[in-house]
């Protein structure tokens, strides 16, 4: 296969991922939307289940290693008692996590894209790969499991057995639990985004500090995962799931999309303070190109429009409201369906 064709491949493919933000968001356009999110997304097949796909996440991982030679933006290490989660910043805007114990040294890498920036990171921390926490099959969360693998013989890798996560030794059912060192993971099944994808809530416990979540793509800082293998029913109760959990739980995402989603987040609420202190914030850490992981639950709860379903502001705002004899968990789906289709009329998300 020629690069020539992967090029026009990523041409297409970018076009299918990226929207006009200056293009105003009509009803007309929401219906288009609505019908081609009803029909066979060809490209998204092509990324996800041929070699196509592949070798396309290769392309944006050499484009992104000469761009961002120390990563996209600058992250720090946050440290508990006996554990140490390190953001590591890959791609052109994902984040790849090493969770360590620090007693034993032993890492766990959640999805670990690069496989050199990851192996990089676990050098400096002086840190053995025992396990990959991959959250779903999407290259740019599990390309470098192979590599990794590779490399550390007797690594686990865990994932959903639904979801063709590669290199996967360990399939995980829901609330399943994770045992590295001291390190206590509990995986919970969060389809949507993908068939199978999974999150994994680090429990606060193995270091005396808070819980820590690593959400995939399932939910970002003010935002959440496109819909690209599940109905907005299914989504919904998988950000329910995330609600359930507790408000002291650090949020760590898989995507750098804060100023963008905390935008949106102020058009569909444009009243809300809360978001408005947390998007200054953003942005002066986004100028000074830091990461702006993590939040807490607590935090989203206040201001991202995807864990506000229930709120009647965003109800308003989507000039939407309950059905004769319409059931709630049904509205709020819709609400969800809703807020996805206008929130890709104006910005981008990649899968």
């Amino acid at each position: 296969i020629s690069w020539q064709f992967v090029f026009s491949l990523t041409c297409q493919f970018s076009k299918c991922c990226r929207v006009d933000r200056e293009t105003p968001c009509s009803s007309q356009h929401i219906d288009a939307l609505r019908r081609h999110r009803n029909c066979p997304l060809e490209k998204y097949s092509l990324y996800t289940r041929t070699r196509l796909g592949y070798l396309f996440y290769k392309r944006q991982l050499k484009k992104a290693r000469e761009r961002y030679p120390h990563g996209h933006s600058y992250t720090q290490a946050i440290v508990f008692s006996g554990v140490k989660v390190v953001p590591v910043p890959v791609l052109s805007d994902n984040y790849s996590y090493l969770i360590i114990d620090t007693a034993s040294n032993l890492a766990v890498a959640v999805d670990p894209s690069d496989p050199i920036a990851v192996q990089t990171y676990l050098e400096r921390e002086g840190a053995t790969l025992e396990a990959i926490l991959c959250t779903h099959k999407h290259w740019d969360h599990s390309g470098g499991n192979k590599a990794l693998k590779r490399q550390y013989k007797s690594c686990r890798v865990y994932g959903s057995s639904t979801d063709d996560i590669p290199e996967l030794t360990h399939p995980l059912k829901d609330r399943e639990q994770v045992t590295v060192g001291r390190l206590q993971f509990q995986a919970f099944f969060t389809p949507g985004h993908t068939v199978g994808h999974m999150i994994y809530l680090l429990d606060g416990k193995s270091g005396d500090g808070p819980d820590c979540l690593f959400s995939g793509d399932l939910l970002f800082l003010a935002g959440c995962g496109r819909m690209f293998e599940g109905s907005p029913k299914t989504m919904l109760e998988s950000l329910d799931t995330v609600a359930s959990l507790s408000d002291s739980a650090l949020l760590w995402p898989g995507h750098e999309y804060a100023a963008d989603n905390l935008t949106f987040a102020a058009v569909v609420e444009p009243d809300n303070t809360v978001r408005d202190r947390k998007f200054q914030w953003v942005l002066q850490h986004r100028l000074e190109k830091k990461c702006t992981c993590p939040s807490t639950l607590g935090e989203e709860k206040e201001y991202n429009p995807f864990l506000r379903t229930h709120c009647p502001d965003l109800h308003l705002a989507l000039d939407l409201q309950p059905g004769p004899n319409e059931e709630w968990g049904h509205f709020r789906a819709r609400i969800l369906e809703e807020d996805q289709l206008y929130f890709r009329y104006r910005w981008r998300q990649s899968p």
